[in-house]
């Protein structure tokens, strides 16, 4: 579950919200915007039946991703370059966070929560130092 299957890849953790377009074309994904008041949230839904959603700064930057459905993303193209960091804390994690528990790993400017089975995946990532000011994890779901 941790490291995800392949499919459809979207805009990275921390990159510019530029490339939503280019990745709603390629995988032919719908693409619903709608605004808060202090991010805007990007929702990719794939043919696959994967939902990304990006949080995008008045920046924009995309501080926050979260996704859901039967299948994981692929963690490498969602965190960008975040995605060593991940990997670093997933492999030093106790191998009983694995399997069916939800993961939780919370480090300094990365936070990732992943939980779910076959067919039916959620998650969260976001960078708590650059999430807009009134915004917290509770609103990247």
């Amino acid at each position: 579950m941790a490291l995800g299957f392949t499919s459809p890849v979207f805009a990275a953790l921390g990159g510019d919200a530029a490339s939503v377009q280019a990745d709603q074309r390629h995988f032919q994904a719908t693409l619903r915007s709608v605004r808060s008041n202090s991010f805007q949230v990007q929702e990719l839904r794939s043919p696959t039946g994967v939902v990304v959603r990006e949080y995008v700064s008045p920046q924009g930057r995309v501080f926050g991703v979260a996704w859901e459905g039967p299948w994981m993303p692929d963690m490498r193209q969602l965190l960008g370059s975040y995605f060593e960091q991940y990997q670093q804390a997933l492999q030093s994690s106790s191998t009983s966070q694995m399997g069916r528990k939800p993961l939780r790993i919370d480090l300094p400017g990365l936070a990732v929560h992943l939980a779910g089975h076959p067919r039916s995946y959620t998650g969260q990532a976001y960078l708590p130092d650059t999430m807009p000011t009134g915004t917290t994890a509770e609103d990247v779901r």
